[in-house]
């Protein structure tokens, strides 16, 4: 992997060349500080800039070009990354030397279309246009509760600190969407088009100057931006009391959400020490938290922790039987007081320290990987893989338990499901 980056002036280009894959995969991300009004909004866009542009003025006209282009596939996505909402449109297609030259100019030319040259009639977009948008926003909000993990989470957050960005659910609110019309829709994609932090990737088998040149000539953003606010949120103390909360849910299956905030770390602790910590908790197969909750007394189906760094916060999850509820809660917490006094083993880290090394290998198997790395490696000022690996492997016991001292429990939510299995 060659990975270099250009400042542009109005946006940066990166460049990952690889010749490991037959496509090109291309991702214009546009990021900005998030409001929650702003999320349906971006939903909303990235839906209708993809039904038409100016050039393609239906959703069929554009499939047709996409086919002609050898099956090129375009996407969009929307997520927040602590105090950001990040846009973006995806394209993947074969290299030229698998199809004909210059089909990928044409490819990068043709989102280039969809972005900039979208489908509007008196500065509004159209209304049949902004009417699927909504019903598709509307059919996804009412299936919300049908991915009971992520249902979980959302009602967790929404407790844990109801104020900040990490309460915000990605699939839009149905106050905000009566609210957008087809004028306020098309300021809104003015805006993010004029003033969001705009970065380009690039990733493939390809000739670098070529393709500075050929993004230079359909990539055009006017504003050099000002400088960025924080991408990570304020850290939150934990209540003195935990909060217990729970929603009633059809289902068979209970789902249980712990939220842990984690108190200010250095930079090293939050990079290094924090992620071994993680996975010796509840981050996989060998973890405290799978091996005594799940294995020793089967209380869970599933049990899983993760860390997001940018919020300061771990999530434990769990799916579990409502009658193991209160077992499960104390075990959970008994295993991070234990890890907090430091009962774990030289092999505990040896273990957390090589599934951190293969995470780190695998990076380079998929493009998408590669892109996020170098986001990581620009955004959030994480160091490459080399030091990486060098500094991971320095880690020590005391390191670890420092870090687990500064994670408490926070927001105990159960989604409780009160099916019966024979019915």
């Amino acid at each position: 992997m060659n990975y270099t980056k250009k400042d542009l002036g109005s946006f940066r280009l990166h460049l990952i060349r690889t010749n490991k894959f037959k496509t090109v995969t291309m991702k214009v991300l546009f990021h900005t500080p998030i409001t929650k009004e702003e999320i349906t909004k971006r939903i909303l866009l990235s839906d209708i800039l993809l039904q038409s542009s100016k050039k393609y003025e239906s959703k069929r006209s554009m499939t047709i070009e996409a086919e002609e282009l050898y099956s090129a596939s375009i996407s969009t996505g929307n997520q927040r990354l602590g105090n950001y909402i990040f846009t973006s449109f995806n394209l993947q297609v074969l290299n030229d030397k698998y199809t004909e030259e210059g089909n990928l100019e044409k490819a990068i030319e043709f989102l280039s279309e969809i972005l900039f040259h979208p489908n509007i009639n008196q500065k509004s977009f159209l209304k049949d246009k902004l009417d699927l948008a909504k019903y598709n926003t509307v059919v996804n909000l009412s299936t919300i509760k049908e991915n009971t993990t992520n249902y979980s989470m959302i009602k967790l957050l929404e407790k844990y600190d109801p104020e900040s960005p990490v309460s915000y659910q990605m699939l839009g609110y149905l106050d905000d969407l009566e609210k957008i019309d087809e004028k306020n829709l098309y300021e809104a994609y003015l805006k993010m088009i004029d003033n969001d932090y705009v970065d380009i990737f690039i990733v493939g088998d390809f000739d670098s100057r070529k393709m500075v040149s050929v993004i230079k000539k359909y990539y055009k953003f006017k504003k050099i931006k000002k400088e960025k606010e924080s991408y990570y949120l304020p850290v939150k103390k934990p209540r003195k009391k935990r909060l217990f909360a729970k929603e009633v849910i059809s289902n068979t299956q209970s789902k249980l959400s712990i939220a842990l905030p984690i108190m200010k770390l250095t930079p090293f602790e939050r990079d290094y020490a924090l992620t071994l910590a993680n996975l010796i908790y509840g981050g996989g197969t060998d973890s405290k938290l799978f091996q005594n909750v799940r294995e020793k007394n089967s209380l869970c189906y599933t049990i899983h922790s993760f860390v997001s760094k940018l919020d300061n916060l771990m999530v434990v999850t769990s799916g579990i039987d409502k009658s193991n509820y209160e077992k499960t809660v104390n075990l959970i917490t008994s295993n991070l007081q234990d890890l907090k006094k430091g009962k774990f083993t030289d092999k505990d880290i040896q273990i957390a320290k090589e599934i951190y090394d293969t995470s780190l290998e695998e990076i380079e198997e998929s493009p998408l990987s590669m892109i996020n790395e170098a986001l990581s490696e620009t955004i959030f000022d994480v160091e490459e893989i080399s030091i990486r690996k060098e500094k991971i492997s320095k880690i020590r016991k005391s390191d670890i338990t420092r870090v687990l001292k500064k994670i408490n429990m926070d927001t105990v939510f159960l989604l409780e499901g009160v099916k019966n299995e024979e019915n």
